[in-house]
């Protein structure tokens, strides 16, 4: 399975974002389920004003179960 470029682009960065000390950890809420989740975002300005890009969530509970990894 090979990993598309933009996943790859976006990838690269929240590298650059974390190496930068440009991450946050946002309570948002989840806009199917209406449940709160936490949100991996990278911290960037527009002028005065901050402005947060979504990355990921962390999973609820063991995320061993909630992912499948590819075959092999």
């Amino acid at each position: 399975m090979s990993i598309p470029d933009h996943a790859r682009a976006n990838f690269e960065t929240l590298l650059r974002a974390a190496a930068d000390g440009n991450l946050a950890l946002m309570e948002c809420i989840d806009a199917a389920t209406g449940i709160p989740r936490y949100v991996i975002c990278a911290v960037g300005r527009d002028g005065e004003d901050f402005v947060f890009t979504p990355f990921g969530h962390l999973v609820e509970g063991n995320p061993y179960e909630a992912n499948v990894p590819p075959e092999q």
